[in-house]
């Protein structure tokens, strides 16, 4: 199960940094590279990588420049890796949550976007943790049919 993620966010691209640009992608898109490259060699038929995108991978925020593309690559290697990992009968999948409460958003948002996170949803509210980590509990219990 991977799951780890920076991001900052900033109005303008001239606010990124290139040490943010580094970072973010050393955080979102590298160590999964690395944790999938050293975990699948070991792995028996019937394992599952579950990789953690987000909604900001098909839907992105212009103040998540950084972030929201290394979720769209997480989806995208997500996909290509399950090409081959199949083939050794290990499932790769990913799970794409919309906004979640996490301590995240408070270190990385200004105060006036952390009041208002996850209004714009269904629920009107971010998700908490607990709601999700039953989806991310059933694909990893999940086993292929053999």
């Amino acid at each position: 199960m991977n799951n780890a993620a920076f991001q900052m966010t900033h109005d303008a691209i001239e606010q990124f940094s290139t040490e943010e640009l580094e970072r973010t992608f050393r955080t979102n898109v590298y160590a999964i590279f690395w944790l999938c490259r050293a975990a699948l060699p070991r792995m028996v038929p019937g394992s599952v990588i579950l990789n953690t995108a987000s909604i900001q991978a098909f839907d992105p925020s212009a103040n998540l420049l950084l972030y929201a593309p290394t979720k769209a690559a997480i989806v995208n290697f997500t996909k290509a890796l399950s090409q081959s990992a199949m083939e050794r009968g290990v499932r790769v999948n990913a799970v794409a949550p919309g906004p979640v409460w996490t301590p995240l958003i408070p270190s990385t948002m200004p105060a006036e976007k952390v009041k208002t996170f996850g209004q714009d949803t269904s629920f009107a509210r971010a998700a908490q943790p607990a709601e999700i980590a039953p989806i991310f509990v059933f694909w990893l219990r999940t086993r292929r049919a053999t």
